[in-house]
């Protein structure tokens, strides 16, 4: 990451902001990806920064100026899959819908490296998100910045040594998989609440002449309220904090995670439930429903032979 921050790519765009560039994709001609704008199609070369996505238009012998969507600003941003095909047919499941164009990724089969864009994509547009409804700035928006591009490198890391195509991305990413999940909004509440009580921290311990901090027994025992997600004096709900880490009980971003997984695990085992009598129930339903009409064509046929034989 830091070599490619430190290229020649997107350099002039990039230097008022300080964006770092995560990933590149579009440079192999065996693995092109196309930008669709209405009727037009180009390729180009991809490019994600921790703030925006770029794509660059390959011309004759260079790349055009590159066309910016913004990840951070712009958080009304629809990134989702979309389907593709000539002549604007919708036939390959193989493409990113980012407003208001779509970028393809053909391949000879299946979706992984479209599946991948689009969670890395969406990583980067969720901590936004999350920044900006939680009003976070300064070391705590590096902070949270950080921890989507670690889960970014992370996938990366995991691509390059796994030979299984079949990589869950989402549940890699923590913004991603946070979207998804059910609680997921209470997990970034109390992991924006920590973020702030931390700045409150370094912000009421900072000693002026040198610059070091330190937090006091009191401070600490104030800010586990805090932390734990309650006020409660009651011993056996309070534990020592240590920096970030708590000594003792669960704390309530621990305790909002295994609520989380628990109720993951029962809409997964719901859902696979009713896949189950879905598929299951098929040819049963349809037998049933055969029966049913042949039970019917009988009746029909035997109240018109009873019609004929009243009639004569």
């Amino acid at each position: 990451m830091k070599s490619q921050s430190e290229s020649s790519l997107l350099s002039a765009v990039r230097s008022t902001r300080g964006e770092k560039i995560l990933e590149v994709d579009g440079t192999v001609t065996t693995q092109p990806v196309l930008e669709h704008v209405g009727i037009s199609t180009w390729p180009g070369r991809l490019i994600l920064t921790d703030h925006a996505l770029y794509f660059e238009a390959l011309r004759v012998v260079s790349y055009d100026k590159p066309k910016r969507y913004d990840l951070s600003d712009d958080l009304n941003q629809t990134v989702k899959p979309e389907l593709t095909g000539p002549w604007g047919t919708r036939l390959f499941d193989k493409a990113v819908l980012s407003e208001p164009a779509i970028i393809e990724f053909p391949e000879l089969k299946g979706h992984t490296r479209r599946d991948y864009w689009l969670a890395v994509i969406r990583e980067i547009l969720y901590v936004h998100r999350f920044i900006n409804k939680f009003h976070i700035t300064g070391i705590e928006k590096d902070d949270a910045l950080s921890k989507a591009i670690l889960g970014i490198l992370r996938v990366q890391a995991i691509q390059e040594i796994s030979s299984s195509s079949m990589v869950c991305f989402e549940s890699l990413l923590m913004f991603n998989l946070c979207d998804q999940l059910p609680g997921g909004d209470l997990i970034l509440e109390i992991l924006a609440n920590m973020s702030s009580s931390r700045g409150l921290d370094w912000g009421n311990n900072i000693v002026a002449s040198g610059g070091m901090y330190s937090i006091s027994a009191l401070t600490t025992v104030s800010n586990l309220g805090v932390m734990f997600g309650s006020s409660s004096d009651n011993p056996s709900e309070a534990g020592l904090l240590v920096g970030e880490l708590a000594v003792g009980e669960m704390r309530s971003l621990e305790r909002a995670a295994k609520e989380s997984r628990e109720n993951y695990k029962k809409v997964v085992l719901a859902q696979e439930t009713v896949n189950g009598v879905k598929a299951n129930g098929i040819d049963t339903n349809l037998a049933v429903m055969k029966v049913l009409k042949m039970i019917q064509l009988i009746a029909l046929e035997f109240q018109k032979f009873q019609s004929i034989s009243s009639f004569n």
